[in-house]
Protein backbone atom coordinates (compact mmCIF):
# COMPACT_ATOMS: atom_id res chain seq x y z
CA UNK A 1 0.00 0.00 0.00
CA UNK A 2 0.97 3.69 -1.05
CA UNK A 3 4.52 2.05 -2.43
CA UNK A 4 5.06 5.35 -4.27
CA UNK A 5 4.61 7.39 -1.40
CA UNK A 6 7.19 5.10 1.00
CA UNK A 7 9.94 4.97 -1.98
CA UNK A 8 10.09 8.90 -2.37
CA UNK A 9 10.18 9.32 1.48
CA UNK A 10 12.92 7.33 2.36
CA UNK A 11 15.10 8.66 -0.55
CA UNK A 12 14.64 12.01 0.93
CA UNK A 13 15.77 10.56 4.33
CA UNK A 14 18.86 9.16 2.56
CA UNK A 15 20.13 12.25 1.50
CA UNK A 16 19.90 13.92 4.21
CA UNK A 17 21.59 10.61 6.11
CA UNK A 18 24.64 11.96 8.33
CA UNK A 19 24.33 15.71 8.05
CA UNK A 20 23.58 17.76 11.36
CA UNK A 21 21.68 20.31 10.29
CA UNK A 22 18.67 21.34 7.85
CA UNK A 23 19.57 24.27 5.59
CA UNK A 24 18.59 25.84 2.56
CA UNK A 25 20.63 23.85 0.07
CA UNK A 26 20.57 20.27 1.66
CA UNK A 27 16.59 19.95 1.90
CA UNK A 28 16.22 21.33 -1.66
CA UNK A 29 17.03 17.37 -2.57
CA UNK A 30 14.77 15.99 -0.22
CA UNK A 31 12.00 18.18 -1.06
CA UNK A 32 12.60 16.89 -4.96
CA UNK A 33 12.08 13.62 -3.50
CA UNK A 34 9.22 13.95 -1.56
CA UNK A 35 7.52 15.94 -4.21
CA UNK A 36 8.14 13.27 -7.15
CA UNK A 37 6.55 10.33 -4.87
CA UNK A 38 3.95 13.00 -4.08
CA UNK A 39 2.43 13.35 -7.62
CA UNK A 40 3.62 10.05 -8.73
CA UNK A 41 1.13 9.01 -5.87
CA UNK A 42 -1.04 11.41 -7.42
CA UNK A 43 -1.89 13.89 -4.86
CA UNK A 44 -3.60 16.64 -6.15
CA UNK A 45 -1.06 19.45 -7.16
CA UNK A 46 -2.13 22.49 -5.13
CA UNK A 47 -2.02 19.82 -2.04
CA UNK A 48 1.35 18.98 -2.73
CA UNK A 49 2.81 22.50 -2.91
CA UNK A 50 1.74 23.41 0.51
CA UNK A 51 2.68 20.54 2.46
CA UNK A 52 6.38 20.98 1.03
CA UNK A 53 5.93 24.43 1.52
CA UNK A 54 4.96 23.82 5.21
CA UNK A 55 7.84 21.22 5.38
CA UNK A 56 10.24 23.57 4.46
CA UNK A 57 9.56 26.43 6.73
CA UNK A 58 9.91 24.00 9.65
CA UNK A 59 12.32 22.27 8.68
CA UNK A 60 14.94 25.31 7.64
CA UNK A 61 17.85 25.69 10.26
CA UNK A 62 16.44 23.25 12.40
CA UNK A 63 19.97 22.11 13.68
CA UNK A 64 19.88 18.80 15.05
CA UNK A 65 22.46 17.39 17.52
CA UNK A 66 24.06 14.16 16.27
CA UNK A 67 23.83 12.33 19.67
CA UNK A 68 21.46 13.12 22.45
CA UNK A 69 20.98 11.07 25.69
CA UNK A 70 17.73 9.52 26.20
CA UNK A 71 17.12 7.86 29.66
CA UNK A 72 20.85 7.44 30.09
CA UNK A 73 21.32 5.77 27.20
CA UNK A 74 23.25 8.08 23.86
CA UNK A 75 21.59 7.42 20.76
CA UNK A 76 22.57 8.89 17.04
CA UNK A 77 19.77 11.09 15.35
CA UNK A 78 20.90 12.55 11.81
CA UNK A 79 19.13 15.46 9.55
CA UNK A 80 17.27 12.58 7.86
CA UNK A 81 15.34 11.53 11.23
CA UNK A 82 14.45 15.40 11.97
CA UNK A 83 12.87 15.72 8.55
CA UNK A 84 11.02 12.80 8.19
CA UNK A 85 9.47 13.76 11.79
CA UNK A 86 8.29 17.11 10.50
CA UNK A 87 7.35 15.17 7.38
CA UNK A 88 5.34 12.70 9.68
CA UNK A 89 3.66 15.86 11.87
CA UNK A 90 2.54 17.44 8.67
CA UNK A 91 1.04 14.19 6.92
CA UNK A 92 -0.63 13.69 9.98
CA UNK A 93 -2.45 17.53 9.94
CA UNK A 94 -3.33 17.07 6.67
CA UNK A 95 -5.37 14.26 7.44
CA UNK A 96 -6.34 14.55 11.08
CA UNK A 97 -9.68 15.62 12.19
CA UNK A 98 -11.67 16.37 15.61
CA UNK A 99 -14.53 14.85 17.14
CA UNK A 100 -16.49 12.03 17.28
CA UNK A 101 -17.00 9.49 13.58
CA UNK A 102 -20.23 9.44 14.14
CA UNK A 103 -22.87 11.71 15.61
CA UNK A 104 -24.99 10.03 17.36
CA UNK A 105 -28.69 11.52 17.50
CA UNK A 106 -29.24 12.93 21.55
CA UNK A 107 -32.71 11.41 21.26
CA UNK A 108 -34.34 8.41 18.86
CA UNK A 109 -32.88 7.08 16.08
CA UNK A 110 -29.38 8.20 14.15
CA UNK A 111 -29.19 7.95 11.03
CA UNK A 112 -26.35 7.44 8.04
CA UNK A 113 -26.56 8.27 4.38
CA UNK A 114 -24.24 6.62 2.31
CA UNK A 115 -23.57 8.30 -1.33
CA UNK A 116 -21.44 7.64 -3.95
CA UNK A 117 -21.08 6.61 -7.60
CA UNK A 118 -21.72 3.18 -8.80
CA UNK A 119 -18.88 0.86 -8.34
CA UNK A 120 -17.80 2.81 -5.03
CA UNK A 121 -18.35 0.06 -2.65
CA UNK A 122 -21.44 1.60 -0.78
CA UNK A 123 -23.99 -1.63 -0.49
CA UNK A 124 -20.83 -3.39 0.64
CA UNK A 125 -19.88 -0.29 3.04
CA UNK A 126 -23.14 -0.43 4.20
CA UNK A 127 -22.99 -3.66 5.86
CA UNK A 128 -19.32 -3.41 6.98
CA UNK A 129 -20.44 -0.41 8.83
CA UNK A 130 -23.60 -2.47 9.97
CA UNK A 131 -21.08 -4.61 11.38
CA UNK A 132 -18.94 -2.35 13.43
CA UNK A 133 -21.79 -0.87 14.84
CA UNK A 134 -23.43 -3.85 15.90
CA UNK A 135 -20.21 -4.71 17.73
CA UNK A 136 -20.32 -1.69 19.60
CA UNK A 137 -23.56 -2.53 21.20
CA UNK A 138 -26.13 -0.68 18.23
CA UNK A 139 -28.74 -1.92 16.89
CA UNK A 140 -28.82 -0.99 12.91
CA UNK A 141 -31.28 -1.40 10.04
CA UNK A 142 -30.15 -1.33 6.74
CA UNK A 143 -32.03 0.69 3.73
CA UNK A 144 -31.81 -0.72 0.51
CA UNK A 145 -32.87 2.62 -1.58
CA UNK A 146 -30.23 1.74 -4.81
CA UNK A 147 -33.26 1.20 -7.18
CA UNK A 148 -30.96 2.18 -9.79
CA UNK A 149 -28.33 -0.91 -10.14
CA UNK A 150 -29.93 -4.41 -10.71
CA UNK A 151 -29.79 -6.63 -7.53
CA UNK A 152 -28.71 -3.91 -5.21
CA UNK A 153 -31.49 -4.73 -3.32
CA UNK A 154 -31.15 -8.40 -3.19
CA UNK A 155 -27.22 -8.02 -2.55
CA UNK A 156 -27.98 -5.84 0.40
CA UNK A 157 -30.33 -8.69 1.66
CA UNK A 158 -27.85 -11.36 1.70
CA UNK A 159 -25.30 -9.39 3.50
CA UNK A 160 -27.68 -8.47 5.65
CA UNK A 161 -28.44 -12.21 6.42
CA UNK A 162 -24.83 -12.94 6.85
CA UNK A 163 -24.13 -10.38 9.41
CA UNK A 164 -28.05 -10.79 11.06
CA UNK A 165 -29.11 -7.47 10.73
CA UNK A 166 -32.50 -6.64 9.50
CA UNK A 167 -32.96 -5.18 5.82
CA UNK A 168 -35.48 -2.35 4.90
CA UNK A 169 -37.11 -2.24 1.08
CA UNK A 170 -40.30 -1.29 -0.61
CA UNK A 171 -40.80 -3.33 -4.32
CA UNK A 172 -41.75 -1.41 -6.87
CA UNK A 173 -41.25 2.67 -4.62
CA UNK A 174 -39.24 5.25 -5.61
CA UNK A 175 -35.92 5.66 -3.19
CA UNK A 176 -37.52 8.84 -1.50
CA UNK A 177 -40.44 6.95 -0.61
CA UNK A 178 -38.43 3.87 1.06
CA UNK A 179 -36.40 6.06 3.21
CA UNK A 180 -39.08 8.35 4.31
CA UNK A 181 -40.95 4.84 5.44
CA UNK A 182 -37.60 3.66 6.87
CA UNK A 183 -38.04 5.72 9.88
CA UNK A 184 -41.11 4.24 11.43
CA UNK A 185 -40.15 0.39 10.56
CA UNK A 186 -36.83 0.89 12.66
CA UNK A 187 -39.31 2.53 15.51
CA UNK A 188 -41.39 -0.75 15.35
CA UNK A 189 -38.29 -3.12 14.85
CA UNK A 190 -36.59 -1.14 18.27
CA UNK A 191 -33.64 -0.18 16.05
CA UNK A 192 -31.70 2.31 17.04
CA UNK A 193 -29.61 3.04 14.17
CA UNK A 194 -30.84 3.54 10.34
CA UNK A 195 -28.27 3.15 7.28
CA UNK A 196 -29.11 4.21 3.88
CA UNK A 197 -27.75 2.61 1.08
CA UNK A 198 -28.84 5.21 -2.15
CA UNK A 199 -28.37 4.87 -5.56
CA UNK A 200 -25.23 5.96 -7.63
CA UNK A 201 -24.52 6.83 -11.02
CA UNK A 202 -21.29 5.51 -13.41
CA UNK A 203 -20.65 9.75 -13.14
CA UNK A 204 -22.80 12.84 -11.74
CA UNK A 205 -25.62 14.42 -12.94
CA UNK A 206 -28.10 16.31 -12.20
CA UNK A 207 -31.14 13.48 -11.99
CA UNK A 208 -28.86 12.13 -9.04
CA UNK A 209 -28.29 15.44 -7.18
CA UNK A 210 -31.53 16.02 -6.99
CA UNK A 211 -32.87 12.60 -6.07
CA UNK A 212 -29.78 12.57 -3.37
CA UNK A 213 -31.26 16.17 -2.08
CA UNK A 214 -34.67 14.99 -1.93
CA UNK A 215 -33.91 12.30 0.67
CA UNK A 216 -32.01 14.00 2.53
CA UNK A 217 -34.30 17.06 3.12
CA UNK A 218 -36.54 14.13 3.52
CA UNK A 219 -34.91 12.05 6.54
CA UNK A 220 -32.20 14.94 7.73
CA UNK A 221 -29.61 12.43 8.63
CA UNK A 222 -27.36 13.23 11.39
CA UNK A 223 -24.38 11.53 9.12
CA UNK A 224 -24.09 11.70 5.41
CA UNK A 225 -21.11 9.65 3.95
CA UNK A 226 -19.50 9.78 0.92
CA UNK A 227 -17.67 6.36 0.03
CA UNK A 228 -15.26 6.67 -2.88
CA UNK A 229 -13.12 4.13 -4.66
CA UNK A 230 -9.46 4.86 -3.05
CA UNK A 231 -7.70 3.29 -6.04
CA UNK A 232 -9.07 6.65 -8.78
CA UNK A 233 -6.73 9.08 -7.24
CA UNK A 234 -7.46 13.00 -7.83
CA UNK A 235 -10.90 11.71 -9.95
CA UNK A 236 -11.43 10.18 -6.18
CA UNK A 237 -11.09 13.78 -5.08
CA UNK A 238 -12.69 15.82 -7.87
CA UNK A 239 -15.74 13.52 -7.22
CA UNK A 240 -15.94 14.12 -2.93
CA UNK A 241 -15.94 17.83 -3.62
CA UNK A 242 -18.67 17.93 -6.02
CA UNK A 243 -20.92 15.94 -3.64
CA UNK A 244 -19.57 18.04 -0.95
CA UNK A 245 -20.69 21.28 -2.64
CA UNK A 246 -24.36 19.45 -3.56
CA UNK A 247 -25.03 17.69 0.31
CA UNK A 248 -22.19 18.91 2.77
CA UNK A 249 -20.63 15.75 3.45
CA UNK A 250 -20.14 14.86 6.76
CA UNK A 251 -16.84 12.33 6.09
CA UNK A 252 -15.52 10.00 3.44
CA UNK A 253 -15.17 6.03 3.53
CA UNK A 254 -12.73 5.09 1.19
CA UNK A 255 -12.80 1.60 0.00
CA UNK A 256 -10.18 -0.81 -1.30
CA UNK A 257 -7.42 1.45 0.29
CA UNK A 258 -5.78 -2.15 0.91
CA UNK A 259 -4.95 -2.19 -2.80
CA UNK A 260 -4.01 1.26 -3.42
CA UNK A 261 -0.19 1.68 -4.25
CA UNK A 262 -0.56 5.31 -4.72
CA UNK A 263 -2.53 7.09 -2.08
CA UNK A 264 -3.48 10.60 -3.40
CA UNK A 265 -7.22 10.14 -2.18
CA UNK A 266 -6.37 9.47 1.47
CA UNK A 267 -4.03 12.61 1.78
CA UNK A 268 -6.01 14.79 -0.79
CA UNK A 269 -9.58 14.23 0.62
CA UNK A 270 -9.75 16.50 3.62
CA UNK A 271 -7.44 19.16 2.26
CA UNK A 272 -9.62 19.96 -0.80
CA UNK A 273 -12.83 19.09 0.25
CA UNK A 274 -12.87 19.42 4.29
CA UNK A 275 -14.59 16.55 4.51
CA UNK A 276 -12.40 13.84 6.48
CA UNK A 277 -11.56 10.57 6.09
CA UNK A 278 -13.24 8.57 8.75
CA UNK A 279 -13.80 4.99 7.87
CA UNK A 280 -11.20 2.66 5.30
CA UNK A 281 -12.27 -0.85 3.52
CA UNK A 282 -9.35 -2.71 3.79
CA UNK A 283 -10.87 -6.46 2.10
CA UNK A 284 -14.05 -7.73 0.93
CA UNK A 285 -15.47 -9.31 4.21
CA UNK A 286 -17.60 -7.47 6.46
CA UNK A 287 -15.30 -7.27 9.10
CA UNK A 288 -12.82 -5.46 7.23
CA UNK A 289 -13.83 -1.50 7.69
CA UNK A 290 -11.28 0.46 9.88
CA UNK A 291 -11.63 3.81 11.76
CA UNK A 292 -9.26 5.77 10.05
CA UNK A 293 -6.19 6.85 11.61
CA UNK A 294 -4.02 9.50 10.32
CA UNK A 295 -1.19 8.73 12.84
CA UNK A 296 -0.83 5.12 12.00
CA UNK A 297 -1.45 6.16 8.39
CA UNK A 298 1.33 8.83 8.09
CA UNK A 299 3.46 5.91 10.36
CA UNK A 300 2.93 3.61 7.92
CA UNK A 301 3.80 5.80 4.78
CA UNK A 302 7.37 6.57 6.38
CA UNK A 303 7.89 3.03 7.67
CA UNK A 304 7.25 3.97 10.92
CA UNK A 305 4.46 1.04 11.59
CA UNK A 306 0.93 1.82 13.44
CA UNK A 307 1.47 -0.15 16.42
CA UNK A 308 -2.58 1.00 17.41
CA UNK A 309 -3.75 -0.10 14.79
CA UNK A 310 -1.88 -3.53 15.18
CA UNK A 311 -2.76 -3.94 18.67
CA UNK A 312 -6.14 -3.50 17.42
CA UNK A 313 -6.07 -6.19 14.79
CA UNK A 314 -4.42 -8.63 17.57
CA UNK A 315 -7.78 -7.68 20.07
CA UNK A 316 -10.24 -8.82 17.60
CA UNK A 317 -8.51 -12.16 16.97
CA UNK A 318 -6.65 -13.51 20.20
CA UNK A 319 -7.93 -14.77 23.33
CA UNK A 320 -5.85 -13.39 25.83
CA UNK A 321 -5.98 -16.26 27.92
CA UNK A 322 -4.99 -18.70 25.08
CA UNK A 323 -2.28 -16.48 24.05
CA UNK A 324 -1.19 -16.76 27.70
CA UNK A 325 -1.20 -20.27 28.17
CA UNK A 326 0.57 -20.69 24.57
CA UNK A 327 3.41 -18.11 25.61
CA UNK A 328 3.77 -19.99 28.92
CA UNK A 329 4.33 -23.66 26.81
CA UNK A 330 6.51 -21.94 24.43
CA UNK A 331 8.84 -20.68 27.09
CA UNK A 332 8.89 -23.72 28.95
CA UNK A 333 9.87 -25.81 25.88
CA UNK A 334 6.21 -27.71 25.02
CA UNK A 335 5.12 -25.93 22.78
CA UNK A 336 3.71 -28.40 19.90
CA UNK A 337 2.80 -27.92 16.03
CA UNK A 338 -0.06 -28.05 16.64
CA UNK A 339 -0.12 -24.55 18.63
CA UNK A 340 2.03 -23.57 15.94
CA UNK A 341 -0.28 -24.26 13.77
CA UNK A 342 -3.34 -22.24 15.41
CA UNK A 343 -0.82 -19.22 15.58
CA UNK A 344 -0.71 -19.83 11.83
CA UNK A 345 -4.65 -19.95 11.64
CA UNK A 346 -4.58 -16.70 13.96
CA UNK A 347 -2.33 -14.40 11.85
CA UNK A 348 -4.16 -15.61 8.99
CA UNK A 349 -7.22 -13.52 10.13
CA UNK A 350 -5.48 -10.81 10.51
CA UNK A 351 -5.43 -9.72 6.73
CA UNK A 352 -2.65 -9.53 4.40
CA UNK A 353 0.93 -10.70 5.52
CA UNK A 354 1.83 -7.43 3.56
CA UNK A 355 -0.17 -4.81 5.85
CA UNK A 356 1.10 -6.78 9.18
CA UNK A 357 4.44 -6.08 8.46
CA UNK A 358 3.52 -2.75 7.33
CA UNK A 359 2.00 -2.40 10.80
CA UNK A 360 5.02 -3.24 12.67
CA UNK A 361 7.43 -0.70 13.60
CA UNK A 362 10.49 -0.20 11.90
CA UNK A 363 9.92 -3.31 9.64
CA UNK A 364 8.23 -2.02 6.91
CA UNK A 365 10.81 -0.22 5.62
CA UNK A 366 12.81 -2.96 5.82
CA UNK A 367 11.12 -5.11 3.17
CA UNK A 368 13.42 -4.57 0.35
CA UNK A 369 12.06 -3.21 -3.07
CA UNK A 370 9.99 -5.46 -5.76
CA UNK A 371 9.66 -8.52 -2.65
CA UNK A 372 6.52 -9.94 -2.62
CA UNK A 373 5.11 -11.26 0.87
CA UNK A 374 3.25 -14.13 -0.21
CA UNK A 375 0.10 -15.21 1.95
CA UNK A 376 0.11 -18.49 0.75
CA UNK A 377 3.52 -19.58 2.12
CA UNK A 378 1.27 -19.27 5.49
CA UNK A 379 -1.05 -21.58 3.38
CA UNK A 380 1.89 -23.97 2.60
CA UNK A 381 3.16 -24.48 6.19
CA UNK A 382 -0.65 -25.00 7.64
CA UNK A 383 -1.09 -27.71 4.61
CA UNK A 384 2.46 -29.22 5.87
CA UNK A 385 1.21 -29.35 9.63
CA UNK A 386 -2.68 -30.89 8.49
CA UNK A 387 -0.68 -33.93 6.69
CA UNK A 388 0.77 -34.88 10.13
CA UNK A 389 -0.39 -37.56 12.56
CA UNK A 390 -1.10 -36.37 16.27
CA UNK A 391 2.17 -38.15 17.40
CA UNK A 392 4.75 -36.35 15.00
CA UNK A 393 2.72 -32.32 15.89
CA UNK A 394 3.38 -33.42 19.54
CA UNK A 395 7.23 -34.69 18.97
CA UNK A 396 8.61 -33.10 15.26
CA UNK A 397 11.94 -34.98 16.08
CA UNK A 398 10.12 -38.12 15.19
CA UNK A 399 10.74 -37.29 11.27
CA UNK A 400 13.79 -36.08 11.88
CA UNK A 401 14.66 -40.03 13.31
CA UNK A 402 12.18 -41.56 10.50
CA UNK A 403 12.58 -39.96 7.13
CA UNK A 404 9.86 -42.77 5.67
CA UNK A 405 7.46 -40.02 7.57
CA UNK A 406 8.50 -36.94 5.93
CA UNK A 407 7.87 -38.99 2.28
CA UNK A 408 4.44 -39.01 3.40
CA UNK A 409 3.63 -35.19 4.73
CA UNK A 410 5.20 -34.42 1.60
CA UNK A 411 2.52 -35.89 -0.56
CA UNK A 412 -0.12 -35.56 1.46
CA UNK A 413 0.71 -31.89 1.75
CA UNK A 414 1.99 -31.39 -1.94
CA UNK A 415 5.15 -30.14 -1.15
CA UNK A 416 9.11 -30.85 -1.43
CA UNK A 417 10.49 -33.47 0.68
CA UNK A 418 13.07 -30.89 1.46
CA UNK A 419 10.44 -28.13 2.22
CA UNK A 420 8.90 -30.06 4.94
CA UNK A 421 12.23 -31.04 6.76
CA UNK A 422 13.33 -27.37 6.06
CA UNK A 423 9.95 -26.71 8.57
CA UNK A 424 10.66 -28.78 10.48
CA UNK A 425 14.41 -28.05 11.26
CA UNK A 426 13.10 -24.37 11.95
CA UNK A 427 10.38 -25.14 14.19
CA UNK A 428 12.76 -26.95 16.23
CA UNK A 429 15.46 -24.28 15.89
CA UNK A 430 12.58 -21.55 17.42
CA UNK A 431 11.30 -24.00 20.19
CA UNK A 432 15.11 -24.56 21.38
CA UNK A 433 15.64 -20.90 21.38
CA UNK A 434 12.51 -20.09 23.22
CA UNK A 435 13.17 -22.19 26.00
CA UNK A 436 16.53 -20.83 26.34
CA UNK A 437 15.11 -17.26 26.63
CA UNK A 438 13.02 -18.13 29.48
CA UNK A 439 15.29 -18.74 31.96
CA UNK A 440 17.97 -16.63 31.16
CA UNK A 441 18.95 -13.05 28.95
CA UNK A 442 16.50 -10.71 28.81
CA UNK A 443 13.28 -12.47 29.10
CA UNK A 444 14.70 -14.17 32.33
CA UNK A 445 14.32 -10.71 34.00
CA UNK A 446 10.74 -10.81 33.54
CA UNK A 447 8.59 -11.36 36.63
CA UNK A 448 7.21 -15.31 36.22
CA UNK A 449 9.87 -15.93 33.42
CA UNK A 450 12.49 -17.48 36.26
CA UNK A 451 9.48 -19.64 37.50
CA UNK A 452 9.26 -21.33 34.02
CA UNK A 453 12.56 -22.17 33.69
CA UNK A 454 12.87 -23.84 37.07
CA UNK A 455 9.74 -25.66 36.36
CA UNK A 456 11.08 -26.79 32.93
CA UNK A 457 14.51 -27.70 34.80
CA UNK A 458 12.21 -29.60 36.91
CA UNK A 459 10.52 -31.70 34.18
CA UNK A 460 13.81 -32.28 32.77
CA UNK A 461 15.40 -33.96 36.13
CA UNK A 462 12.44 -35.84 36.19
CA UNK A 463 12.86 -37.37 32.82
CA UNK A 464 16.40 -38.21 33.54
CA UNK A 465 17.85 -35.44 31.35
CA UNK A 466 15.31 -35.32 28.52
CA UNK A 467 14.54 -32.23 26.61
CA UNK A 468 14.61 -30.34 23.58
CA UNK A 469 17.42 -31.25 21.24
CA UNK A 470 20.26 -28.79 20.58
CA UNK A 471 20.08 -25.63 17.62
CA UNK A 472 20.28 -25.80 14.26
CA UNK A 473 22.72 -22.87 13.81
CA UNK A 474 23.38 -20.82 10.61
CA UNK A 475 19.46 -21.78 10.28
CA UNK A 476 17.40 -18.74 8.59
CA UNK A 477 14.13 -17.01 9.17
CA UNK A 478 11.17 -19.08 9.93
CA UNK A 479 8.94 -17.67 7.56
CA UNK A 480 6.29 -16.39 9.71
CA UNK A 481 5.49 -12.66 11.44
CA UNK A 482 5.91 -11.76 15.04
CA UNK A 483 8.04 -14.80 15.58
CA UNK A 484 11.78 -13.77 17.81
CA UNK A 485 14.61 -14.53 15.82
CA UNK A 486 12.36 -15.46 12.84
CA UNK A 487 12.30 -14.31 9.40
CA UNK A 488 9.37 -13.63 6.54
CA UNK A 489 7.73 -15.60 3.98
CA UNK A 490 9.30 -14.76 0.45
CA UNK A 491 12.21 -12.71 2.05
CA UNK A 492 15.69 -14.84 1.82
CA UNK A 493 18.89 -13.38 3.04
CA UNK A 494 16.68 -11.75 6.21
CA UNK A 495 17.17 -14.08 9.08
CA UNK A 496 16.70 -13.21 12.95
CA UNK A 497 13.69 -10.35 12.07
CA UNK A 498 12.50 -10.50 15.06
CA UNK A 499 12.07 -8.88 18.60
CA UNK A 500 13.91 -5.21 18.88
CA UNK A 501 16.12 -5.64 21.96
CA UNK A 502 16.16 -9.54 22.23
CA UNK A 503 19.83 -10.22 20.72
CA UNK A 504 22.19 -10.35 23.71
CA UNK A 505 19.70 -13.39 25.37
CA UNK A 506 21.71 -16.34 26.14
CA UNK A 507 20.22 -20.03 25.51
CA UNK A 508 20.72 -23.10 27.03
CA UNK A 509 22.26 -26.27 24.96
CA UNK A 510 22.37 -29.38 26.37
CA UNK A 511 25.15 -31.94 25.04
CA UNK A 512 23.69 -34.33 22.59
CA UNK A 513 23.20 -37.87 22.75
CA UNK A 514 25.22 -39.98 20.25
CA UNK A 515 21.78 -41.34 18.90
CA UNK A 516 20.55 -37.63 18.56
CA UNK A 517 24.47 -36.91 16.90
CA UNK A 518 23.54 -39.73 14.18
CA UNK A 519 20.28 -38.58 13.34
CA UNK A 520 21.51 -35.25 13.37
CA UNK A 521 24.34 -36.43 10.53
CA UNK A 522 21.51 -38.32 8.60
CA UNK A 523 19.75 -35.70 8.17
CA UNK A 524 22.31 -33.16 7.12
CA UNK A 525 23.43 -35.58 4.55
CA UNK A 526 20.14 -36.18 3.17
CA UNK A 527 19.79 -32.39 2.55
CA UNK A 528 23.23 -32.23 0.70
CA UNK A 529 21.63 -35.40 -1.40
CA UNK A 530 18.31 -33.37 -2.41
CA UNK A 531 20.26 -29.96 -3.25
CA UNK A 532 22.42 -32.25 -5.18
CA UNK A 533 19.32 -34.00 -7.16
CA UNK A 534 17.77 -30.13 -7.64
CA UNK A 535 21.21 -28.61 -9.05
CA UNK A 536 21.11 -31.44 -11.75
Amino acid sequence: MFDALKKGFKEAQNRLAGLAELNEKNIQAALQEVRRSLLEADVELGVVKRFLARVEEKALGSTVAVRVKHKGQSQSVSAGDQFIKICHDELVAMMDFEGERIRFAPSGRTQIMLVGLQGSGKTTSAAKLARLLTSEGKKPLLVAADMQRPAAVEQLKVLGEQIEVPVFNLPGETPLAICAAAPEEAKRLGRDVIIYDTAGRLAIDEELMQELSAIKQAVSPENTFLVIDAMIGQDAVKTAGSFNEQLKLSGVILTKLDGDARGGAALSVKEVTGAPVLFAGMGETTDKLEEFRPEGMAGRILGMGDVVGLMKDFEEVIDAKQAEEDAARMMSGEFTLEDFLNQIRTIRQMGSLKDLVEKMPGLGGMVPPGVNLDDAELVRIEAIIQSMTRTEKGDPNLLIREPTRVGRVARGSGQPEQGVTELIQKFLFMRQMMAGMGGSGLLGKIPGMKNLAMARNMRRAMKGGGGMPGGFPGMPGMGLPGMPGMGLPGMPGMPGMGMPGLGGAETTVRKLSKSEKNARKGARKRERTARKKGRK
